[in-house]
């Protein structure tokens, strides 16, 4: 009989229909039967020896909860038996109904290494009060362990996930005694990850925790790659990219990692009725083995990123949110340096746009979900725009090869590293807040600078100034550190004399006046987080939830935002 190796983890979720992704020990078919009479099958497909399913569950009722089994050839595998977790359910929302709202909690980088002696983080803590864990307690397991223990406290609708569910570049001790087992770590890539079968790895180090696992089998998520997914400061510059390139061991790399992310996470991004138009997801389950087709997709998308869309959007109701791809979509060349090709800037434009010409618009609540941060502290935004104008030649070549190596060194690589593309997110988020439609808010989600903060935006006296309320929400780490010396950077980064030294830099680099103002309106916090954004109408609320090895999640900040 076929096992479960992993999941079962819940990913699309709508009024009547659902997605559970699984991976199965062998070729199977894959079942998911719902206590309600809802249900779904898919076989599975393969890629390099490992067999996947991403089973879609029809017949649902909306606003309904039921539990599920997932049932592989004949046999029931999850739950599994004995299971100290309540039943894995799927909730299904019902945006039309009176009372409608949305829960939606997000955050980032999380680094998953197993205690040493294999038990849950939650149990661990409680023996060693929290001392085991190096970066502290981790609050998606700390999550877990609150929901798991009051099946009927409130809980996200959705979980949305920006970047670094695993960490392909730094690896938990235990993984490098793995890894060691397979290869020699003394030749390159070293302790990171080599190919696909080591991707997969770190993906059962993440999600075969107990708490996680039971988390992901009963909280619909959303996943989007940062760089950790495949390496620190992915795609930084064309410098960067060309030096990657002539590695011996970095196409392996990096095809395994969209393979690996493709496999794990951008498929259940996707709605039932996308998927079953998605070329490659046909291709891969057409054959007994899908690697070759998968892989070739994979190179083509390292090779010309706008024969790949990784960005998606996705509405629930009244709120909308655009997760965009801040990563494989960069135009990377000096003189068309730009965050987002072309075609991906047009097309971010137009979900962002999409209804809203008519009274009423589409949305009340517009989400945009970038794992990196659009409104960064004032001197990190400054010294990162000033980079780009050595690195650009404003002041010559000289400044430009000690910009390239500032950059690397420095991870001068976030929207403001890239001016004509922060200036384009920038009209498209005024645009978008203005008008007799305006949405009540627009917050930017974002993650990968391992602390938490809210920042708030204001336009210059004469410049239109949107009707929404506007908001960077910054969420990370869900489970690392951060140095003390960052610490103090951060905190520097944020206040008056920063913001003096920030105006030096700018003025060294020519730079234009900014078209928008921001002043920071919560943190900076240190720590594990998860912020909980809750919709309903055109009101909306805001959480920050800090893990604590004794206490589980404290609330460290909440707030009404309309």
């Amino acid at each position: 009989m076929a096992k479960l190796r992993l999941g079962p983890v819940l990913r699309y979720v709508d009024e009547e229909a659902a997605t559970v992704w699984v991976e199965a020990s062998r070729p199977c078919v894959a079942e998911v039967r719902c206590a309600d009479g809802a249900s779904g099958t898919a076989r599975t497909f393969q890629i390099d020896g490992h067999h996947y399913a991403l089973v879609p569950v029809g017949g649902l009722t909306p606003g309904t909860e039921t539990a599920y089994e997932v049932v592989l050839d004949g046999g029931t595998v999850w739950p599994e038996p004995d299971s100290r977790f309540p039943a894995s359910t799927i909730r299904t929302p019902h945006h039309e109904a009176a009372d409608a709202r949305l829960r939606v909690t997000f955050g980032s980088c999380r680094w998953a290494a197993p205690p040493a002696s294999g038990s849950s983080w939650r149990e661990r803590g409680r023996e060693l009060g929290g001392e085991h864990d190096p970066v502290g307690p981790d609050a998606l397991d700390t999550l877990a362990a609150r929901l798991a223990a009051d099946p009927s406290a409130e809980r996200p609708d959705v979980l949305v996930l920006l970047g670094d569910q695993v960490y392909a570049d730094e690896t938990s001790p235990a993984t490098q005694e793995w890894l060691a087992r397979r290869r020699d770590l003394d030749e390159p890539p070293g302790t990171q990850v080599a190919d696909y079968q080591e991707y997969t790895h770190l993906y059962y180090e993440s999600w075969l925790d107990p708490e996680i696992r039971w988390l992901l089998s009963t909280v619909p998520s959303l996943m989007l790659f940062d760089d950790h997914d495949v390496i620190d400061d992915w795609n930084t510059s064309s410098a960067w990219l060309r030096d990657m390139r002539a590695k011996p061991w970095w196409q392996e790399r990096i095809l395994s990692g969209l393979m690996s992310y493709w496999v794990h996470q951008h498929i259940g991004n996707l709605p039932p009725s996308v998927l079953a138009d998605d070329p490659v997801y046909a291709a891969v389950c057409a054959t007994p083995d899908g690697t070759d087709a998968l892989r070739a997709f994979a190179a083509r998308a390292d090779a010309d990123p706008t024969c790949a869309r990784w960005s998606y959007r996705r509405d629930f109701g009244r709120v909308r949110l655009v997760m965009i791809d801040t990563r494989a979509a960069r135009v990377l060349e000096e003189e068309h340096r730009s965050m987002l090709d072309p075609d991906e800037e047009r097309w971010v434009r137009e979900q962002v746009l999409d209804g809203q010409d008519s009274a009423p618009g589409a949305y009340d609540h517009l989400l945009i979900g970038s794992s990196l941060p659009w409104l960064l502290p004032h001197l990190i935004h400054d010294a990162e725009n000033w980079n780009a104008a050595m690195c650009g030649g404003e002041r010559g070549a000289r400044w430009a090869r000690r910009g390239e190596k500032l950059r690397r060194r420095a991870d001068l690589e976030h929207w403001p590293a890239f001016p004509k593309s922060f200036d384009t997110l920038t009209d498209l988020i005024a645009e978008a807040g203005g008008g007799p439609v305006a949405p009540a808010t627009i917050s930017v989600l974002g993650g990968d600078v391992h602390h938490a903060y809210i920042a708030e935006p204001t336009w210059p006296t004469g410049t239109p100034a949107p009707t929404s309320r506007i908001l960077q929400l910054t969420c990370s780490p869900v489970h690392n550190s951060i140095p003390r010396y960052m610490r103090l950077a951060f905190r520097f980064g944020w206040s008056r004399w920063g913001r003096a030294i920030g105006r030096g830099l700018a003025r060294h680099a020519r730079a234009a006046a900014l078209r928008v103002h921001w002043r920071r309106s919560g943190g900076p916090w240190f720590g594990n987080h998860l912020m909980t954004l809750t919709l309903r109408g055109r009101s909306a609320e805001l959480a920050l939830d800090q893990a604590d090895a004794r206490q589980g999640l404290v609330r460290k900040d909440h707030r009404k935002i309309t």
